[in-house]
This record gives C-alpha cells, structure tokens and sequence, in this order.
C-alpha cells in the first residue's frame, strides 16, 4: 500500500505540474503564477502532512521524486551564481560611463547593507527582551543532542578564528577554487577577484582603448547569454516553488514547532520588523513600499521557499533591473554583495538573537549597554563573508558566539524549527540587497522611476 499511495502522491503532483504549465500557455502573468505555485504548495503539503504525517515513508518516498523539481530548480539557479558575480560584477566596470560612480556605488552598498545589519541585531537583541526568551528553558532531545555533537566539531574550526583572520580569509589564493564554492567565502573571494578584473579593464582602457573594447565586448556577449540562461531557468520558478513549498508542509515537525513557538514568534516579529524597516529606508528615498513589494513579491517568494540568498541571485538581479528599476551596475553590485556581506536575516537577527538568550545562562546582563554595543558591533563586522546558501546563519552564529565567549549549544537546541525561521530569514537577506541597489542607485541618480511604476515591467521570462 506504501507504494501505491507514493505513486498516487507523485501523480497528483504531476498532474499539477500540467495544470501550471497550462497557466503558462495561456500567458497568466508571471507573478500570479509564482502566487499559484505558493498557495498550491501549502494546501497540497497540508493535506499531506494531515493525511500521512511528516514521517511516514510515503511522504518521505514522494518527497524524494518531488524534489527532483524543487532541489533540481535551486541547483540550476545555484550552477549560475558564480558565473554571474563573475559577469555582472566585470561588466559594470565596462558599462559604466564614469569610473568615479563605481566607488559610489561600493560604498554606499556597503553602507546600506552593513547599516541595516547592524539595525537588524537591534532589533533581535530587543525582540528577545521584549518576549522573555531564556535559553535555560530550550528542550533538549535526540535530534537536538546530535546537532550539537555536530556544532561542537564546527566550532573547533571557528574557535580561533579571529576577525583578522576572517577578513583574511576572503582575499582568494585559488580564483578556480573559489569559482568551484570550495570555500564558505568563496562567492566574496569571486567578488574581489571580479573587482580587479574590473579594476585592470579601466587600466587598460586609458592605455589600450581598442584591446579594451574587445574585452568589454567579450564580456557584453557572455552576460547576454549567462542571462538568456537566467530567463530560461526563471521560467520553472511556478513549479519551483510549488515543490519546495510542499516539501517544507509535508514535512514540518508541528509538534516542535508548538515546542518552540515563543522562539518561532519572537524571530518571525524580529524578522517583521526588519522588513518594515526596509519599508521605511524606501519611503526616505520616496519609493512607495506597496509598488515595491508587488514588485519583488516573486523573487521574496522563492527566497521563502528555497533558503537560499545565492541561488535567488538571478532573479535578484533581474527584479532590481526590469521590474524596479535600478541601473544595471548598481543591481549586479547589490545583488552579488549581498550574498556574501550583510544579511540582514542570517548574519544579523538570528545571530543576535541566540546570544541575548544564552547570555543570562552564563550571568551576563544582557541590559548592559555594554554588551549590546558590542554584541551589535562583532554581528556587523562578522557579517561579511557569510555563505548564501543554507547553514549560513548557524556559520554566523558560531562566530558571533565564539567571539563573545558564549556556549553554542543554543544552536542545536533550535534545530527542530530551522528550515521554519530560515525561510524567512532568507526573504529578508534578498529584500535587505534589493533595498540596497534602489537607495543606491536613487544616491547616484541612475533610478528609473518609470519602469518601477509600470506595471508590465516585470521579471522577463520570454
């Protein structure tokens, strides 16, 4: 019987696969498709979840064909990263008419996501006062004792790591590694090695103007191309989405998540908070919140779903840039920065959060000005070179951890309820870069208002 339920589940699956691509023919529009795919995920995961349980092996057997869409569509997204902070990054030195607007744009991107990270451990600093979390109370079992035999052998790795040497550790020494995600840091590590490529390009420019456009006109055709393959992968986001959606329903520990409720709460109010903010930062530069977010909803979506910031990066950069927007320079910078620099939901809240909880545990008054200061400043510096893809935060977390003497024991304790906070840890990583490249390119005076009020420029997937 276990089989032919897994058969039945698969083909229902499927069926709704075919009901998608039919939206598709009759050209519904992109984002209500993603919508779709969202709600359609829920319910199905739902129905799952109540008629066999999240740990039945039917539903494990049919997730394991399910996630031939949901994991496969991530992996395509994920095998363009690289390339495209590599093209993107290169290419705005050649598109960009003065080499003086490039510092600009650096700095005031790293300002805003740096800024809205330290923000964002505020607020998760305030937010486990506010709910009284103690992390003395955190239940502790099977899957949780393991985590943390787990973490104990990662935090050797990190244990004498020194922010010295963290910073260090993002300048690269094998480009070809970095390209291959050999390194936790590796996406910052293509960032910097684009950077002098870039740099060089400009070098060359003033002195060899006809090799230089040879070059520019290499890299215009390969980010013509890796984007036509963005467009083509984009196409699958609806059934992307319905998948992981279903995936994370079916599968979820309700029980755990009852468990953990007041921590679920608490991170998902923080998180809540950060986005209003964001809201705020787009008010101050007069982009309407509401036009924004109608905007990037299809993007934030597949950010929730797949808990990945890097392998939302294509579509990422085709929001900022088509649907917002913002000038191409600025959108390839804000987007490729902000996988690897300044998340606001995994190197920011989560971080502070977990240390404000355990600190009480080892008598550290946690309304000492003293220890939120500090607390906020070793988030934001270890902020940089956090991975995009998941176990980023739980990487942020040991640092942060480590640095303020704290157990890390916390980290395991919450297990049970990662994928849950992580989802929307993620949207808020994407949301914190794509504000980045609005305010930036708003500061350099290269934001096209038109095209974020117009209601048919969208993510293109023709």
């Amino acid at each position: 019987m276990t089989t032919l339920f897994t058969v039945l589940v698969v083909l229902i699956f499927a069926a709704l696969l075919v009901a998608f691509r039919h939206l598709q023919t009759i050209h519904v529009k992109f984002s209500t498709r993603v919508f779709a795919g969202l709600g359609a995920g829920i319910i199905f995961g739902g129905v799952l979840q109540l008629l066999f349980g999240n740990t039945s092996k039917v539903v494990k057997q049919a997730m394991e064909w399910i996630g031939i869409v949901g994991n496969g569509y991530v992996s395509l997204l994920q095998m363009l990263v690289m390339p495209l902070v590599f093209i993107s990054i290169v290419g705005a030195f050649t598109k960009m008419k003065s080499s003086e607007k490039l510092g600009k744009i650096s700095f005031n991107v790293l300002f805003i996501l740096l800024g809205t990270t330290a923000i964002a451990a505020l607020v998760g600093i305030l937010a486990v006062m506010v709910f009284g979390l103690d992390g003395a109370t955190f239940t502790k079992g099977a899957a949780e004792t393991a985590r943390i035999g787990e973490l104990a052998q990662k935090q050797k790795l990190v244990q004498n790591f020194s922010i010295p040497q963290q910073i260090l550790s993002f300048i690269p020494t094998n480009v070809f590694a970095d390209f291959a995600g050999t390194r936790s840091t590796s996406t910052i590590g293509v960032v910097i090695f684009s950077a002098f490529v870039g740099i060089a390009y400009l070098g060359v420019k003033r002195k060899a103007p006809k090799e230089a456009q040879t070059f520019a006109e290499i890299i215009e055709s390969l980010y013509k191309i890796i984007m036509r393959i963005v467009t083509l992968v984009l196409r699958l986001t609806p059934y992307g989405v319905f998948a992981l959606m279903t995936n994370v329903l079916a599968t979820s520990d309700f029980k755990a998540i009852l468990n953990l409720g007041k921590f679920i709460l608490a991170s998902y109010s923080a998180l809540i908070v950060v986005l209003l903010i964001h809201a705020l930062i787009l008010m101050a530069v007069k982009v309407n919140p509401a036009t924004y977010y109608k905007k990037v909803f299809p993007t934030l979506s597949f950010a929730f779903t797949s808990r990945s910031s890097a392998g939302t990066l294509p579509m990422n950069i085709e929001t900022q840039t088509n649907a917002l927007g913002v000038d191409e320079a600025t959108a390839n910078f804000a987007g490729s920065f902000g996988i690897s620099i300044g998340q606001n939901g995994c190197a920011g809240v989560y971080p502070a959060m977990l240390a404000t909880i355990v600190a009480p545990t080892v008598g550290i008054n946690v309304f000492d000005l003293k220890f939120i200061v500090m607390l906020i400043a070793i988030v934001t510096i270890s902020s940089f070179g956090v991975a995009g893809v998941g176990g980023g935060a739980t990487f942020a977390s040991l640092i942060v951890l480590g640095a303020m003497n704290l157990p890390v024991a916390i980290v395991g304790l919450v297990i049970s309820v990662e994928p849950l906070i992580d989802m929307a840890r993620t949207a808020i990583n994407v949301d914190g870069s794509m504000v980045a490249g609005v305010v930036t390119s708003h500061r350099i005076h290269d934001f096209n208002d038109e095209i974020l009020h117009d209601p048919n420029a969208s993510v293109e997937t023709n």
